[in-house]
């Protein structure tokens, strides 16, 4: 038997649209709907939740604007293959890197917590008021030496399925890089003293000096992260090759 719509009430309506958004991005992002794979068909999708079809092309409208899905009129919504903007600086996975220098990789989750968005979280960001925010402080290791510490915000209303991963076990910005399409990257970096706030993490002195690196992706007009990295100033740099554009 089908259900009743609920879609009259609009508080109703609205919860049971995010829970409709929230399955279909677990689906995508957990890769069980790869990319190129027909999601159900909106009469489907409509007599499995028992919703109206405006509830359902809402969800799959919004899913399309940020770059989940491909809409194609008569053939349904299939997911997406990501596309990539070009950077001249790319997003690095800090665990494959030390991999790749022959050194063993160790990782530390410090603190976890979800929260409603912080003033600072809505500046850093760029999200807005009530917005549901995943804050991780971690430290990688290079063997038995600091690498980096770490702070990173998640936008959970871009990524819900961010709050049920472990990150004890795996560095949120491997799963992002492997789960996550994004469309956009903004970084800042600067050099530093350590001070008081880095030193003791990554065991050196107030006075050493380190490279930071700050880090916000989009997808579409969505946030997805912001992650502020810190290392020493001995053990990490940055490059970059381009060429002019042709006109």
């Amino acid at each position: 038997m089908t259900r009743p719509s609920i879609s009259s009430k609009p508080d109703q309506a609205e919860t049971l649209h995010q829970r409709i958004r929230s399955d279909i991005e677990k689906k995508i992002l957990s890769g069980a709907w790869p990319p190129g794979h027909r999601i159900p068909f909106e009469h489907e999708l409509r007599a499995e939740y028992g919703c109206s079809r405006m509830t359902v092309n809402k969800v799959l409208s919004r899913l399309a604007e940020i770059g989940l899905l491909d809409r194609r009129r008569r053939a349904g919504s299939f997911v997406s293959r990501p596309r990539v903007q070009s950077a001249v600086l790319e997003i690095p996975d800090i665990k494959a890197e030390i991999s790749r220098r022959g050194q063993e990789y160790r990782y530390e989750l410090i603190s976890r917590r979800r929260r409603r968005a912080t003033r600072e979280d809505r500046a850093l960001l760029v999200v807005e008021s009530g917005t549901d925010v995943l804050m991780l402080t971690c430290r990688h290791f290079a063997g038995r030496e600091p690498f980096a510490f770490e702070e990173r915000r998640l936008n959970l209303a871009a990524v819900p399925t961010a709050a049920d991963v472990d990150f004890s076990r795996e560095p949120p910005g491997t799963w992002l890089l492997g789960h996550v399409p994004w469309t956009e990257a903004e970084h800042r970096i600067m050099s530093l003293n350590a001070g008081n706030t880095y030193a003791a993490p990554l065991s050196i002195t107030p006075e050493t000096a380190c490279l930071q690196v700050e880090r916000r992706t989009w997808r579409e007009r969505e946030s997805i992260t912001h992650v502020r990295q810190v290392f020493p100033g001995n053990l990490y740099y940055l490059s970059a090759s381009f060429a002019p554009a042709q006109n």
